[in-house]
């Protein structure tokens, strides 16, 4: 049974920074590193053919071997994003520093490729073969740098627990997001005990947008079209106001609201009292997540409704 109290999971820490296992993250920093002139490879996977680990498109960056962004006094740069880890992906990054360390007088390395069948000798039974492409990171490589389309993009309404651990899975995976809350806005950060803090919103990765707000129930309307929603917030009359709004404007791809089946109960009711059709209320999703995944804590509940908005077809 599911619950849409916000039980009392502790302070949320902030992350250490936005994740470069998103797309969009990735190629951000790549564009930090040729500003600051970070010698680097960049790692594409060019072709596949049979079963591999990532799909074509997929890049990682590799930066010189003990190379600083704020030169000698910061620490060294890691390798940022993933072909899809395990012995692929190790022997590539090894090629890609050997390359590196060899350069003279700072003139990076040539493209190169590489193709690198899925069997004994990697360790890896995928039966595939992946094709790479090994490239200096400059301007034209960053020009280049095409992005895949959103998996969905997502409103979500809430930003206590569960709110929070959602926004924890979707930091690595490439959607867009307006998170939505009355609350930060007005309560002192002392006097908001499960909320985010300033400094967690300030932490966010560019593809979660935090709203403040005094009115959740009137951003439904800048939403995009084929929009998900979920809806969590901290008071039933605002859940029913948002997920009426919701469905009023029908052309949303999801509508879920947290809560059990007795609140789903009510909110039909009260949502049949004030109008809303028959074949519009069967599109409502409450309970959300998946069927059989039980738990109230947050970190359940979340991973839960983010597989539930993978499956969809958006």
């Amino acid at each position: 049974m599911q619950t849409d109290r916000q039980t009392d999971a502790g302070a949320w820490p902030p992350r250490r920074g936005p994740s470069a296992l998103h797309a969009r993250t990735l190629r951000d920093t790549a564009s930090r590193w040729l500003a600051a002139g970070v010698p680097a490879l960049v790692v594409r996977v060019a072709d596949i053919r049979g079963s591999t680990p990532r799909e074509a498109g997929t890049r990682m960056l590799v930066p010189r071997p003990g190379h600083a962004l704020d030169g000698d006094i910061g620490p060294a740069l890691s390798v940022q994003g993933t072909i899809g880890g395990g012995h692929l992906e190790w022997q590539a990054i090894e090629l890609a520093r050997e390359a590196l360390r060899a350069d003279h007088a700072g003139v990076l390395p040539s493209a190169w490729q590489k193709t690198f069948p899925l069997g004994p000798t990697l360790g890896q039974c995928c039966g595939g073969v992946v094709h790479l492409v090994f490239e200096p990171l400059t301007e034209a490589t960053v020009a280049d740098w095409s992005l895949p389309p959103p998996r969905f993009h997502l409103e979500l309404h809430g930003a206590g627990h569960v709110g929070q651990a959602i926004v924890h899975l979707l930091a690595d995976i490439d959607c867009t997001v307006r998170w939505i809350d009355e609350r930060p806005g007005e309560v002192p950060a002392d006097d908001a005990p499960g909320l985010p803090s300033p400094e967690a919103l300030a932490a966010l990765p560019a593809h979660i947008q935090f709203v403040s707000t005094d009115a959740a129930d009137a951003e439904v309307a800048e939403a995009p079209a084929g929009a998900c929603h979920l809806v969590l917030t901290h008071r039933h009359d605002l859940d029913l106001r948002i997920i009426t709004a919701v469905l009023r404007r029908g052309d949303f791809a999801f509508a879920g609201l947290i809560g059990s089946q007795t609140k789903r109960a009510r909110f039909l009711h009260r949502l049949e009292e004030q109008g809303l059709a028959a074949d519009v209320l069967t599109r409502l999703t409450c309970p959300i997540g998946l069927p059989g995944l039980t738990g109230k804590e947050p970190a359940v509940i979340a991973i839960s409704v983010v597989a539930q908005l993978l499956q969809l077809d958006v």
